[in-house]
């Protein structure tokens, strides 16, 4: 995989300003950690107060820098150091008190003259009150600073440890590591739309009971947040999981067959890419009861009628106009998932289908690997190794832009 696709081994600066959200901090330097990252921290004074410097030596491998003329190397200029170190540079939290003074372009602290000595991209997790968030002030401070390219991620709404409700919390670990990554991957999808399909669906056969499949969701996630990491405006249709979904995605969550096939059907007309790895019903019950079938009603046993849910996949090559959208679908087989793969690959009307056996334990469903084939028109089918399911993700894509002669060269 390659490094640009992955936090593995990119020095991440982490600031930490003085909010209370300091403590949140500490699973988002461990996220980082885990992801790969060579984390180096920057606490103010302010944060200090909140979380020790020894709790981030401890999680990052590194020491901490809290002082503008105590620096880690001796005779280092430690604001320029650790500057010129950062391949990326995260606050979180990033208080009001804070973005007023990057606003302003104070480097009276180490923090603010690294941040003002660098040149790498910046993102920020903005945390406090909602009065605060919302006073016009910050709200002037942020305009200023997304015009310069600074990145935001969050903040969320919610419960505010100040015991009020409302924007302000900041956004969660994940969603700040995945806003990372995005600030550092090329952005060779930018300009493009593209649907995501992920998930099972649930086709009920009373108000209780329903039929499903094992599908995770995990592979058409991370697709979506990859794409939309490469800059594409993605949308993604959802059957029902249990997964936070990716950051600066549009969402769109349904339960039925049906109900996807209407939601992928409405908006592939304005795309122009669609993947379609969500694992879609082909059956469903004719006829679904109206009330909780009761056992004592039933004979000893029961059959079901069933009947045959739109075909998405041939529905989308059916209708598309020329090569738009590209299409992109996939095969989830036991056995050889290659001679079905290619079936559907020449049946459809497919650009690519991506195919794997779901029986085998490191590449089936609710894991967090996969080892896929993909199979393109007149081209030998091709084997990728065991990876992440976001390492996977990024080989799609590669191997869709190439379809649409995108090439590494030209990226």
């Amino acid at each position: 995989m390659e490094k640009r696709y992955t936090l593995a081994s990119r020095r991440v600066l982490l600031g930490i300003t003085g909010g209370i959200a300091a403590y949140k901090s500490a699973h988002l330097c461990r996220a980082f950690v885990s992801a790969g990252a060579d984390v180096h921290v920057i606490m103010t004074r302010a944060a200090q107060r909140f979380v020790g410097p020894v709790t981030f030596e401890a999680l990052s491998g590194n020491p901490v820098a809290t002082d503008m003329f105590t620096g880690a190397e001796p005779g280092a200029i430690e604001h320029i150091r650790l500057a010129e170190l950062a391949e990326l540079v995260v606050v979180a939290p990033a208080t009001a008190s804070f973005l007023a003074r990057l606003a302003a372009g104070l480097a009276d602290d180490l923090l603010g003259a690294t941040l003002l000595a660098t040149t790498a991209p910046l993102l920020l997790a903005p945390g406090m009150n909602v009065n605060m968030w919302n006073n016009p002030a910050t709200q002037d401070n942020l305009t200023l600073l997304v015009q310069r390219g600074v990145g935001l991620v969050g903040p969320d709404e919610g419960d505010l440890a100040c015991r009020t409700q409302g924007t302000g919390r900041m956004a969660e670990p994940p969603a700040i590591v995945d806003a990372a990554l995005g600030a550092l991957l090329p952005k060779d999808l930018a300009g493009r739309r593209i649907l995501v399909t992920a998930g099972p669906t649930a086709e009920p056969l009373d108000p209780v009971r329903f039929l499903s499949n094992r599908s995770s969701g995990r592979m058409g996630f991370a697709l979506a947040r990859a794409a939309a990491g490469r800059g594409a405006e993605v949308t993604l249709v959802t059957g029902p999981v249990h997964l936070v979904p990716p950051t600066g995605v549009h969402l769109v969550r349904v339960q039925t067959a049906s109900q996807m096939a209407e939601a992928v059907l409405d908006a592939s007309a304005d795309m122009d890419m669609v993947i379609k790895a969500a694992a879609v019903a082909d059956w469903r019950p004719a006829r679904v009861a109206p009330q909780k079938l009761k056992k004592a009603d039933a004979a000893a046993a029961m059959s079901l009628e069933l009947e045959r849910t739109t075909d998405i996949l041939a529905e989308l090559s059916r209708r598309r106009r020329g090569s738009r959208p590209l299409l992109v679908g996939f095969a989830a087989e036991t056995g050889d998932p290659v001679h079905e793969a290619r079936r559907k690959l020449d049946e459809k009307g497919c650009d690519m289908v991506v195919a794997n056996d779901v029986a085998t334990p490191d590449a089936g469903f609710h894991v967090e690997t996969n080892r896929v084939v993909l199979l393109r028109p007149n081209k030998e089918p091709e084997h990728l190794p065991l990876a992440s399911k976001d390492e996977v993700a990024h080989r799609v894509l590669d191997a869709a832009l190439e379809i649409l002669g995108v090439t590494k060269e030209t990226r």
